[in-house]
C-alpha cells in the first residue's frame, strides 16, 4: 500500500495518490471523509502489475479518514499518518494529514 502526497504552491489542494496491492481483487476502492464515504466516487484503477491506484485532489490543511474497500472488505492503510477509533464502525480508520 502506498500514500503519496504532491502539494501544489499555486492551489490550496494537495493530490494524494493512494494506491493498494491486489493481484486476486476484482475491485477496490477507496472511500473516506473527502468522498462521503461512497465507493462508486472512490473506484481504483487496476494497473497491469496488479496494484489498484487513483489520485484525487485533497484540500490542504486538512485531515482525512478512510479505508480502502477490497472485494467488499474494509482495508486500513498500513502507511497511514496515523489511526482513529470509529465508535459506528466498531474499528480504527487510517488518517491521512495533508
Amino acid at each position: 500500500m502506498s500514500l503519496k502526497k504532491q502539494f501544489i504552491k499555486t492551489k490550496p489542494v494537495c493530490k494524494v495518490t493512494f494506491a493498494i496491492e491486489a493481484k486476486d481483487a476484482n475491485s477496490v476502492a477507496v472511500v473516506g471523509d473527502f468522498n462521503n464515504w461512497n465507493i462508486e466516487e472512490g473506484t481504483l484503477s487496476k494497473l497491469k502489475n496488479g496494484t489498484f491506484k487513483a489520485t484525487y485532489d485533497l484540500v490542504k490543511d486538512a485531515i482525512y479518514e478512510f479505508k480502502y474497500v477490497v472485494d467488499g472488505l474494509y482495508v486500513n492503510d498500513p502507511e497511514a499518518d496515523s489511526y482513529r477509533w470509529n465508535d459506528f464502525a466498531g474499528s480504527e480508520n487510517s488518517v491521512l494529514v495533508v
